[in-house]
């Protein structure tokens, strides 16, 4: 046994799966003077009772690469570290019962094969082929993903420390961390053994995440997003005929998974494994009445099966053979959740030098591609694939314990759900309401969430369908289409106003705050007066975020990003200030309403004081009213139409909204503004705007200015203008379809797969289906014909200009 350390450069509490691949990754990396804590065995938590299932299948791009990699990576494991596993490499089917489940199916597919992975499209005869014990009469189909299967969890993990410990990294086990201080920039974290002192620390703690989240809300820590669900499923004993299949073909059974009804099923030795994702489900430690232990090593929650009668019925319906043997052992453990059933993996938010791997629902496949994604975090300070859908600042103030319970009841129960475009899931709504809240509902608003605050999506009129069944499709044509066309309609023709309820807004001041910013974006900041937009760049020149700002003076700078960039964007300011500049967050502070369309000076003129209305595009005005009400006037259009920006301090805006409304101005909402921003080319942060892409491969060229001395990502993105971007944005006009294409839709030139889809709508104002596209510079030339792949249909689609509308911005400029 090692003597026990002082000192290390990072200490990794939790010892199951995904912290001891992180401590493996950072061996990999190079940095070897890395400890993990683990308060009893290692896989003493959610790991040891882990079914183990290892699906490349995700509808998310990230979560699929890091499942990917991770199944690459264990097909290999047991002789690069020459320690054996019980990995099964069975292959599995995806069950679907409808055309709607099968559509879902073909998108996952086409993503697949951009990953380099074959995923097959099945039909009910071709799956008895594969699972001759299953019945099918009643399916539309099914997908088949020969690389899926399933692996010990407790070998897995060893195999990782094995790699870990030769390579210098450090594993104590019986060891429970007590808790973290800091002093200066070091870490200290304590345990019964003594203080480690240390650069970086990481909560990997399961489903005690929560409680080790607590240590760091003195540093600047919140309430982690995470609930303990309980996960129950049960093993049968052998059954006849699968043991003779089995010995037969030399291999076991491939994994079902019936994602409609909402179970897996596999094989397990001789028997079956049936795994519920229950609607009536539980959630544990939640209550005085059930408090959480201390330590729950190697434990589970008593036996609950009349939860999963249904469940079971179904199942033994679909195979048979489930019913004919008696349960041998039913497993019910707790497994974390955070609201949207993905993982927590990247910069503990509000804290330095604090990271997070945690709240894993499928914790053993995603163990490896975590513990990369992890070490890329530490040591490098961004990570090669864009990680925002598992990113922990995606959650924000809005997610308490009330939301984070309520998400998660959810979300277990729909675990196999299909996430439809137009579909807003009700749980932990109305978690931030404007004042114009109930004047938006009695005009027929149609919400979305959006970082908590409600926003009008469409404005539904007296006999439409605003049911939640209506939108659960991926079909454009919804109860809203015809009322979003009349919204794009009035800001064409007229004027609109939209609420757009929680910008996130900074505020730096201090000596230098001009210059402070100046230095971190690749943009060059608008002078006083004026609002510009700035993009920043990691060190490879990929975007990291845009903001749009207003430099007030050499003291003080304004800037505004997205509801959902609240804790990312703030992160990136205020970690890097020096003594002296202070990032302020005021979002609570400000409303802002968009009134745009020809019409929207005639609108305003009457109502407005102060301001000068006649000032050009991208100018500002900071002191004047509107209704009478204090405001600063931007004039922008996200909508690309003539129109300003009003903003204003939050209680004055009913005030405004009634005036603007009153002089005409027409209601409309973001399902508007996301086609009419298509139709201008404008890119959406974390669709057209990720850090998959550089700033010049998005084309964002104007807003680069190399000739500023420095800033992060202008070496690299000097580089790349020296030998030409390899891909490059471009627009798509795409035959008319029932579906947009969603987000990485492939697009085709003949049998060469030459780029994706970041963004899709049908455009009003100029009568077609519209894409922006990441197309390989050969493919990228204007009139190019190619094919977009929606649905497992290409469409024929063409390279345009952008913008699509108004390309010469005479019609903003106004």
């Amino acid at each position: 046994m090692s003597e026990f350390p002082t000192t290390a450069r990072v200490v990794i509490i939790g010892g199951g799966a995904v912290g001891v691949s992180s401590l493996y990754h950072l061996a990999m990396a190079g940095w070897t003077d890395c400890v993990l804590l683990e308060k009893n065995e290692l896989t003493a938590g959610s790991t040891w009772h882990a079914a183990g299932n290892c699906p490349n299948f995700s509808a998310s791009w990230a979560v699929m690469n890091m499942q990917r990699y991770s199944l690459e990576m264990y097909r290999g494991l047991a002789d690069k570290v020459d320690y054996p596993m019980n990995y099964h490499v069975t292959g599995a089917l995806r069950l679907a019962h409808s055309k709607t489940r099968m559509q879902e199916f073909e998108r996952v597919a086409s993503m697949a094969r951009y990953q380099g992975l074959e995923m097959q499209m099945l039909t009910p005869k071709e799956m008895q082929d594969y699972y001759p014990f299953m019945e099918t009469h009643d399916l539309a189909g099914g997908l088949w993903d020969e690389l899926d299967g399933d692996i010990d969890p407790a070998q897995l993990t060893q195999a990782m420390a094995k790699g870990a410990r030769e390579l210098g990294g450090q594993i104590h086990r019986f060891t429970p961390a007590t808790g973290v201080s800091r002093e200066g920039n070091e870490w200290i974290v304590h345990t019964e053994k003594g203080d480690i002192r240390c650069e970086f620390v990481v909560n990997c703690g399961g489903y005690y995440a929560r409680r080790i989240g607590e240590w760091f809300r003195p540093f600047g820590g919140r309430d982690v997003p995470v609930t303990v669900m309980s996960h129950q499923y049960f093993l049968t004993e052998p059954v006849a005929e699968i043991e003779a299949w089995s010995k037969e073909n030399g291999r076991k059974l491939p994994m079902i998974r019936d994602v409609d009804s909402s179970y897996y099923l596999r094989q397990d030795k001789y028997g079956l494994n049936l795994g519920p994702y229950e609607r009536n489900c539980k959630a544990h430690w939640i209550s005085d009445d059930d408090p959480m232990p201390e330590d729950f090593s190697f434990q589970l929650y008593p036996d609950d099966l009349d939860r999963l009668e249904w469940y079971i019925e179904d199942a033994m319906e679909r195979v048979p053979l489930l019913g004919t043997s008696g349960v041998g052992r039913v497993i019910n453990g707790p497994i974390p959740y955070a609201p949207d059933g993905l993982p927590l993996i990247g910069p503990m938010p509000g804290v330095p030098n604090a990271f997070e791997a945690h709240a894993f629902t499928f914790g053993i496949v995603q163990a490896g591609g975590a513990g990369k994604v992890l070490a890329e975090w530490i040591t490098e300070g961004e990570t090669e694939w864009d990680m925002w859908a598992v990113d922990p600042r995606r959650y924000t103030g809005c997610a308490d314990e009330s939301f984070s319970r309520a998400k998660a009841l959810e979300t277990y129960g729909h675990e196999y759900a299909m996430h439809f475009p137009h579909h807003e899931w009700p749980a932990g709504r109305n978690k931030v309401l404007s004042p114009l809240h109930s004047r938006l509902e009695g005009a027929g608003a149609q919400f979305g969430a959006y970082n908590g605050w409600e926003r009008a999506n469409w404005f539904a009129k007296d006999g439409d369908d605003t049911s939640e069944a209506a939108t659960e499709t991926w079909e454009r044509d919804g109860p809203w289409q015809q009322r979003v066309e009349e919204e794009c309609a009035a800001v064409r023709d007229g004027c609109g106003v939209l609420a757009i309820s929680g910008f996130s807004r900074m505020r730096v001041t201090g000596p230098g705050a001009r210059d402070y910013v100046d230095s971190l974006t690749a943009s060059k900041l608008p002078s006083p007066g004026r609002v510009g937009l700035a993009y920043f760049a990691d060190s490879r020149g990929r975007i990291v975020t845009e903001m749009s700002v207003t430099v007030v003076s050499e003291t003080e700078v304004n800037l505004i990003t997205a509801a959902f960039a609240q804790w990312h964007d703030a992160e990136l300011l205020w970690r890097q200030a020096p003594e002296g500049i202070t990032v302020e967050d005021v979002t609570a502070e400000s409303e802002c309403l968009l009134v745009t369309g020809p019409k929207a000076r005639e609108i305003l003129a009457p109502l407005t004081e102060g301001h000068d209305l006649s000032g050009k595009w991208l100018t500002c005005s900071l002191e004047g009213t509107v209704a009478g009400k204090p405001c600063r006037l931007f004039r922008v259009s996200f909508a690309g139409e003539l129109g300003w920006e009003i903003h204003c301090p939050i209680a004055d805006a009913p005030a405004i909204w009634d005036a603007v409304t009153a002089a005409g101005a027409q209601p409309f909402g973001m399902y508007a503004l996301n086609a009419l921003r298509i139709e201008k080319g404008y890119r959406s942060w974390k669709g057209d705007l990720s850090s998959d892409y550089s700033l010049l491969e998005a084309g964002l060229n104007r807003f680069v200015d190399l000739t500023k001395e420095d800033f992060p990502g202008r070496a690299a993105l000097l580089a790349e203008q020296q030998r030409g971007v390899a891909k490059q944005a471009v627009g798509l006009r795409l035959d008319d379809c029932p579906q947009d294409a969603p987000y990485m839709s492939l697009v085709w030139d003949g049998d060469r797969l030459v780029g994706e889809t970041t963004s899709s709508a049908y455009g009003h104002r100029v009568g077609g289906l519209l894409a922006i596209a990441m197309i390989e510079t050969g493919a990228a030339e204007t009139g190019t014909t190619l094919e977009v792949e929606i649905f497992g249909k290409r469409v024929a689609a063409v390279v345009s200009d952008m913008p699509f509308w108004d390309p010469k911005n005479e019609r903003i400029r106004a």
